[in-house]
């Protein structure tokens, strides 16, 4: 066995197929006229972590403002050339394709405030602040989509490198002060159907034909799914389309109803296996750029499926965040699993001391 194969991370490949079968498996399933597209985007995103997972990491610092202008230009360029759907401008159109920027931009962050954060072995508060200005110009042409939950994932996972960059508890606890005292000016640019979600999730019967129409008809299909679920092909929420975006946003409530608790438990734990996998490398990883990177990917990761969990159970407004490597969308698909690319090649960067564990 040469020595890739022995330092290659077959438990995080493992746990990565094992939720894109886990995603082909409902939509075929729920949606089954989306079923070509996403296993065709499947194939591609594979394809793309294979190459991801065996460029050298350690060219990206030499790359890194290239990669935040790259971010900056594709989330600009949606303005221009997006197409309005639904009141918001995410997505722009080539041919058949459509693809969503903010998506493609995350992992292209990760790497860039990856560089920034490193470049300190103790990060100060200076840079925290720089660091803090440049996240603004991505986060605000992402919320001006509007995408707010796109901006809420860039915002966890530029934290999340932050905290690992070393930044003192104080300063963290005066940052979490600050922007608790500016949640009411927040509140003022959100956008009516925005605050109308916050409304609707504190209180869902308000108006259940309308705004609360989407966290009732979700709770309504986990809570039928009970512990077997109603099998696959079976479920009336997602068959009948009651619920609304069953293949993406409310793919969460879909397993539920057709696979039940124990469907749901299985994911759960695959999705655990992801995560532990990911923060094993970030704490083996031998740079604190490679370090910064997988916790980049760790909170994105995390952000997402917490959040679209939440959002699915009731236990959070709605916002359109997909399940990562679950929900239909390519662009989505692709980003995270070019993101794990990432995580996959620093893997087998890890001494010889590590390879036994990786095996």
């Amino acid at each position: 066995m040469n020595k890739l194969a022995l330092r290659f991370d077959w438990l995080l490949l493992g746990a990565i197929v094992c939720l894109l079968i886990f995603s082909l498996l409902i939509i075929w399933s729920i949606a089954p006229a989306v079923f070509p597209e996403q296993l065709i985007f499947a194939l591609f995103g594979l394809g793309l972590f294979f190459v991801f997972s065996q460029i050298d990491w350690r060219i990206y610092p030499g790359l890194a403002w290239l990669f935040y202008a790259a971010s900056l230009a594709i989330l600009g360029v949606t303005f221009i050339f997006g197409t309005v759907s639904r009141g918001a401008v995410r997505w722009i159109q080539i041919g058949s394709l459509t693809i969503q920027p903010s998506e493609l931009a995350k992992p292209l962050l990760i790497l860039f405030f990856a560089y920034f954060f490193s470049r300190e072995e103790n990060l100060s508060l200076k840079r925290a602040l720089w660091g803090g200005l440049l996240l603004l110009l991505p986060a605000i042409l992402v919320f001006a989509q509007p995408d707010l939950g796109s901006a809420i994932i860039i915002s966890l996972f530029w934290l999340a490198i932050v905290l690992g960059a070393g930044l003192s508890g104080k300063w963290l606890a005066a940052g979490a002060g600050l922007v608790l005292l500016m949640l009411p000016l927040a509140w003022r640019f959100l956008k009516d159907y925005q605050r109308q979600r916050i409304y609707t999730f504190l209180n869902p019967s308000l108006d259940p034909l309308h705004s609360g129409y989407n966290i009732i008809q979700s709770i309504i299909a986990v809570g039928s799914g009970q512990l077997f679920g109603r099998d696959l092909g079976m479920g009336t929420q997602s068959h009948l389309r009651f619920l609304p975006e069953r293949h993406s946003d409310f793919i969460f409530a879909s397993i539920a109803e057709e696979l039940g608790f124990l469907g749901v438990g299985v994911l759960l734990v695959i999705f655990v296996l992801l995560l532990w996998r990911i923060l094993r490398v970030a704490q083996a990883a031998e740079d604190r750029f490679a370090m910064l990177v997988c916790l980049g990917v760790f909170a994105m990761v995390f952000g997402q499926f917490f959040i679209n969990a939440g959002m699915n159970l009731g236990l959070l407004p709605v916002t359109g965040i997909t399940l990562p490597l679950v929900s239909s969308g390519g662009s989505s698909l692709v980003a995270i699993l070019v993101s794990l690319g990432l995580v996959e090649n620093v893997a087998g960067f890890i001494g010889k001391n590590e390879v036994k564990y990786y095996l």
